[in-house]
């Protein structure tokens, strides 16, 4: 009779078979993916993408113009060009078509702000995420008996930078938002949290009808206005300073919370939607706008990186699911509540007073 031992035994060679199909190439891709993110970061800070928005140039052109090692310097470029970052035809580098539309400086596209945040803040506070793990506390400016705003907000270049950064990485969602509410429906809206005012801008560009702007810190005003002047949008679109934890927020007929929500705490949380609440009119609408995560919590890795990247900026801060954000929309009584994906990783709660 055949041993137990021997009929439970795999056929030769399969053990072979499975390890040659498994390959630790995306681990070890995704490990040392840092190296490809802070390449990209340091072309954007370096100013790459700008420089060949007004040509094609050579390695040497560029080294100079960049202010390039020679050592490093056409390893660098090559690099980005196998990114897909760049392209090179007879010795010219030039940008690829996303880089040039997105990241030259120059352009109203541009999207690089968070970028350089990134690259600025982020990249060395994400060195800290597993004592972040194991503490559950930040690990930016407040190991240091900072704040975060308080930090941003009290430097003109950094809250300039910051701003900056909420632009590029609101912008999509913004246009879709433009194209997706129905819009021809209501006269007002105001953005809470507006910085540079990206939504409004693109909301009032889309819908000439329509009347509002943004509120957010008084030190915000002159960079809101700035943004709104150079767009000609100065007439219908108007700042409004104040904080909304301590102020009621301005009444319209749809307010709009883009990338603030994730900021804060639960309770913070239904503070804010709360005080949205009580200045809406009947029939007025919220939009709350974030990375939403899916509501498996399997799909949208940015969403959920981005509530560690909370969890590395704020002290109770966290990303949600959209029935999450249902839920809290209703308890503070918002009815018709819906989600609806806007671009990328963004999506938007929609709730009705």
């Amino acid at each position: 009779m055949e041993s137990t031992s021997s009929m439970v035994q795999p056929e030769p060679g399969a053990d072979n078979t499975r390890q040659r199909e498994l390959s630790p190439e995306r681990l070890l891709q995704l490990g040392m993916g840092f190296w490809a993110s802070k390449t990209l970061l340091s072309a954007v800070e370096l100013g790459v993408f700008s420089c060949l928005a007004t040509g094609p140039r050579d390695a040497a052109e560029l080294a100079e113009a960049l202010g390039l090692h020679p050592r490093s310097a056409l390893d660098f470029l090559d690099a980005l060009v196998a990114l897909n970052l760049l392209e090179r035809e007879d010795g010219k580098y030039h940008n690829a078509p996303d880089t040039e539309l997105f990241l030259d400086m120059a352009k109203p596209s541009y999207v690089g702000g968070l970028l350089e945040m990134a690259n600025a803040r982020l990249y060395p506070f994400w060195g800290s995420l597993t004592e972040a793990l194991r503490t559950g506390l930040p690990q930016n400016e407040a190991k240091a008996g900072g704040n975060l705003f308080d930090a941003m907000y009290r430097d003109e270049h950094k809250l300039r930078g910051f701003l900056r950064a909420m632009s590029g990485v609101s912008l999509g969602a913004a246009k879709a938002i433009a194209q997706q509410f129905p819009w021809q429906n209501y006269s007002t809206f105001i953005d809470i949290g507006a910085a540079q005012g990206a939504l409004p801008v693109q909301v009032a560009l889309a819908h000439p009808h329509l009347r509002g702007g943004g509120f957010d810190l008084p030190v915000v005003g002159p960079v809101f206005d700035e943004y709104v002047t150079s767009h000609g949008l100065q007439e219908r679109l108007h700042f409004y300073p104040g904080d909304f934890f301590k102020d009621p927020c301005p009444a319209a007929d749809v307010l709009v919370m883009g990338h603030i929500l994730h900021d804060w705490n639960l309770g913070q949380k239904l503070e804010l939607l709360a005080k949205c609440y009580a200045s809406l009119p009947p029939g007025g609408c919220l939009i709350v706008y974030d990375a939403v995560i899916d509501d498996d919590r399997r799909r949208n890795a940015f969403g959920l990186l981005m509530s560690l990247n909370m969890l590395i900026e704020t002290p109770g801060g966290f990303d949600y699911t959209g029935a999450q954000c249902r839920e809290w929309m209703q308890e503070v009584g918002f009815k018709q509540v819906r989600v609806e994906p806007l671009t990328g990783p963004d999506s938007m709660v929609i709730g009705t007073r």
